[in-house]
């Protein structure tokens, strides 16, 4: 027989002192003992009185499974629960529907026996459910961005209604949000949402991952209008087990690459080392693999396949990635959540976030991380249920040859990981660029708003997204030619009175389901040479004719880029052996290159590295030191210089485009920004003069760009807009002149 809850006393289920315990309702204290539950976790004790009290903004960090959705929906349901109809009480936003449906099974279960409904809606939710929802308001809805979006432009009349006494509104994986297209929708949604409603809804976050918690506060409300308290759980964190391991790869001979074959950006030595020890430590356990890209999840997923079948041993290696059909990647996540079957996921970002997939043992990381948060926040996947949370990172260098360029010879991807590293262990994670325009996700709004409203003047249309609302680095100037641009395409017409209305093309997009995402998978440029397709690469770097890329162990000139076909025509480079280091992908913060400078520097060597990783970390002091780094940013080799500022890439970048305006022949090389076929003694005067000149403006630099197409509406932007938005996101002036006075000083 169940025990119930002490009825006078303020007791929480061990018998200990807990005012908030006692806040609850009967029926979820009732719920709380039914599970067996000892005691509530410190973040679910913390949360109770803010969320109860209202009037005021919530966020709740705690680990992967620290208890964060039960910290906001105990105290929720509580108030619920006194009214769970006439309208959804409780907003719960997703980044994912895998993690809708797992938080949808778990609030289920709370919420069936407190008879408050709880309601799905996305893509893969019948429209019969969807009605009933309309038609019958209550309980907590669970709903991604895009079907928020949906929302408001196909039912734009129903909102007030369904939402008329909604009392909280539920941000979950708050940090995937931050700094992103996606994330500006979402603080787009929840103002007009708002504004609808005519009040302010308390909004409370759920992260595993964040940084600096101002900048996550004033990302959770713009303004901040509503005080907003910060809860972080002080529960200790399980053991840590790390290793970061080291591979040497002989590069690959540019001169084998002949008579049409085709150029692989992958070197194919590393992949039988790194999967051989992942065949050996990782078989018959749970765990993740994450690859970087989708091309090396299917690379590794095959070769560890096939590793499987030359054992004569049921395969234990399944892919998942965002191209992968639904059933595939369903079949992926169900056998994670089969206990009796061992099974290593390999995958990109699609399992990085909180879908409930059973416990992990380990995580593989192959390559450089993509970012210090995305790190701790696959670290956070494994070591559930008390036991050790173990990280293994894979990193490859190239074997040393006699003109090898700096770039190798400092074991740059090595370092970038251990910076990345104590990074982690510092807590520190990457911020968001505060200044970003986010032009194409404001051509969204536009048209989402006049959709919903059925029309709606210009002024009224700025004030609501861009003054009070999400986009308030928008200028009315900007507004105004953003507007006539989306005239121009036949996105907006205005009538005689001055309403703006959906154009003929403008009904067509929003009558698209496609228009409800704000962002767009990447798009691969195909690099051409000589008529032969050579492979095709993420173009993250700035692009112009005369340019210059590294790919496949070979330097190639930019003869053109064709943006709309995303073609880039190249030509050979013979400028001598081109470095291998890519880094850990575009968008890397100034902050990890400093922190890698701090390695080299430094004599300590990690405990987490392997022998092999020991050997290369002291192969790149030792070139630091040979090189003069820490006094000399320019290094001269073979016909080039090789410009080192330790900056993040939106500097790098900047850099760039400057030297390329100079008419230099320069491309982007991880850490560094390369100058061929010139000394350091010619290069300095060009240098002092970009110092002397100040800061250069931003937008007449991305004038020079030309693959500028990076977000999904930019195809309406002129070449002004364009330019200022590329500048706002992707350059930074002020601090590419700032590393340039430091390099002449």
């Amino acid at each position: 027989m169940t025990n119930l809850p002490p009825s006078s006393s303020n007791s929480s289920p061990g018998g200990h002192t807990s005012a908030g315990f006692e806040r609850l309702h009967e029926k979820i204290q009732r719920w709380v003992w039914d599970q067996g539950w000892t005691d509530l976790r410190d973040i679910q004790e913390l949360a109770i009185s803010p969320i109860l009290d209202g009037g005021r903004d919530v966020i709740i960090a705690a680990a992967t499974a620290g208890g964060k959705t039960e910290a906001a929906f105990l105290p929720i349901c509580s108030r619920v629960i006194e009214q769970p109809s006439g309208s959804v009480r409780a907003l719960y936003v997703s980044p994912l529907k895998a993690l809708i449906n797992d938080q949808f099974d778990r609030l289920d279960r709370l919420c069936e026996r407190l008879e408050i409904p709880v309601h799905r809606w996305h893509g893969d939710v019948s429209a019969s459910h969807k009605q009933q929802v309309i038609s019958d308001p209550a309980g907590i809805l669970l709903i991604t961005p895009e079907s928020l979006e949906a929302l408001f432009v196909l039912r734009g009349t129903a909102i007030a209604k369904l939402f008329s006494s909604l009392d909280f509104v539920v941000v979950d994986e708050l940090h995937s949000f931050i700094g992103s297209e996606r994330g500006q929708q979402l603080q787009s949604l929840l103002s007009r949402l708002e504004l609808v409603l005519r009040r302010r809804v308390p909004r409370i976050a759920l992260s595993a991952t964040l940084g600096d918690m101002e900048l996550a506060t004033e990302f959770l409300r713009p303004g901040r209008a509503l005080p907003c308290e910060i809860l972080v759980s002080s529960e200790s964190k399980q053991e840590v087990r790390l290793q970061i391991r080291g591979y040497r790869v002989k590069p690959a001979d540019p001169a084998a690459q002949h008579d049409g074959a085709r150029v692989d950006p992958l070197d194919d030595a590393a992949v039988p080392m790194i999967g051989a020890h992942l065949f050996e430590v990782l078989r018959s356990k749970d765990n993740l693999i994450f690859a970087n890209s989708r091309r090396n999840v299917e690379i590794y997923g095959d070769h560890l396949r096939r590793l499987c079948e030359q054992a004569r041993v049921p395969n234990e290696f399944w892919p998942h990635h965002g191209s992968l059909s639904k059933e595939l990647r369903d079949h992926a996540e169900s056998v994670l959540k089969d206990p009796s079957l061992p099974a290593s996921v390999v995958c990109t970002t699609t399992l990085e976030m909180g879908i409930d997939i059973g416990s992990v043992a380990s995580i593989a990381q192959v390559g450089v991380p993509p970012s210090v948060a995305g790190l701790r926040q696959r670290l956070g996947r494994s070591g559930r249920r008390g036991e050790p949370s173990i990280l293994r990172i894979y990193i490859e260098e190239p074997d040393l040859e006699s003109d090898s360029p700096p770039q190798d010879q400092l074991r740059a991807e090595l370092v970038e990981a251990i910076a990345m590293v104590r990074l982690l262990m510092a807590k520190w994670c990457e911020p968001p660029n505060v200044g970003a325009l986010h032009l194409s996700t404001l051509v969204q709004q536009v048209l989402s708003l006049i959709a919903q409203y059925g029309g709606a003047k210009a002024v009224e249309a700025w004030r609501i997204l861009c003054r009070d609302g999400a986009f308030p680095a928008v200028t009315e100037e900007v507004f105004v030619k953003l507007l006539r641009e989306l005239g121009r395409h036949d996105l907006v017409i205005q009538s005689s009175e001055g309403t703006l209305l959906l154009g003929v093309k403008g009904e067509s997009i929003v009558n698209n389901y496609r228009f409800y995402t704000a962002f767009v998978t990447p798009e691969e440029y195909h690099l051409v040479s000589g008529g032969r397709e050579l492979g095709t690469l993420p173009i993250s770097h700035p692009l112009s004719d005369g340019s210059y890329i590294i790919f496949a162990g070979q330097r190639w000139r930019v003869i053109s880029v064709d943006v709309e076909r995303r073609i880039v025509d190249l030509e050979p480079s013979p400028a001598g052996r081109a470095p291998r280091f890519t880094g850990g992908g575009a968008g890397v913060h100034e902050r990890v290159r400093q922190e890698m400078r701090a390695v080299y520097e430094s004599a300590d060597v990690p405990p987490f590295l392997d022998p092999n990783a020991r050997a290369l970390l002291q192969e790149g002091r030792e070139a630091y030191a040979r090189y003069r780094l820490k006094q000399v940013p320019l290094i001269e080799y073979a016909t080039n210089v090789a410009l080192f500022c330790w900056a993040g890439d939106r500097v790098l970048d900047t850099l760039l485009v400057q030297l390329r305006d100079h008419d230099l022949p320069v491309e982007r090389d991880g850490v560094a920004v390369i100058v061929n076929d010139i000394s350091a003694d010619a290069l300095i005067p060009h240098l002092r003069a970009l110092a002397a000149q100040g800061p250069a403006d931003a937008a007449e630099l991305a004038d020079t760009v030309a693959n500028k197409l990076v977000e999904k509406h930019h195809i309406f932007l002129s070449e002004e807009l364009l330019s200022i938005d590329f500048a706002s996101s992707r350059l930074d002036s002020e601090g590419a002149w700032q590393a340039i006075v430091r390099v002449v000083a």
